[in-house]
């Protein structure tokens, strides 16, 4: 059983469970940032920071997108290696524009977001995701 667990030859198998795993959970905490910024949007309310001057309206809908369309997108594995660079960006802008003079604790959240999303990039959607269904 330890030796097992030591292991680091990892079968097929678990590697797919896990990106699976990945993709679902971050997609889901993902759009709960999302869901309520597109709320935002309908109710007329763009009201938004403008981190990387292109406007706030701009930077809403922007952000918008990428945690609600392409969090989507990465829940069900749908062009996820596409899905994910905005979400890339949009974490990245979060981590090191937004937060850049916050401490730690304040960027930790976009800084996770943002490697898991790069690790998403790097796997594709894996075996159990409309990617592999559709395309392959």
């Amino acid at each position: 059983m330890f030796t097992r667990l030591l292991n680091s030859n990892l079968s097929k198998a678990p590697m797919d469970l896990a990106v699976l795993i990945l993709r679902i959970f971050s997609g889901v905490f993902i759009m709960t940032h999302g869901v309520p910024k597109v709320m935002k949007i309908m109710a007329g309310d763009l009201g938004f920071g403008d981190p990387i001057g292109l406007g706030s309206e701009t930077s809403l809908v922007l952000v918008a997108f990428a945690e609600a369309l392409c969090g989507l997108l990465v829940l069900i594995g749908l062009a996820t290696r596409w899905a994910t660079i905005p979400l890339i960006i949009a974490m990245a802008v979060a981590a090191f524009v937004h937060h850049a003079a916050d401490p730690f604790g304040g960027k930790e959240k976009s800084l996770l977001f943002l490697l898991i999303f790069v690790v998403l990039l790097l796997t594709g959607g894996g075996k159990y995701s409309l990617d592999r269904k559709l395309f392959e």
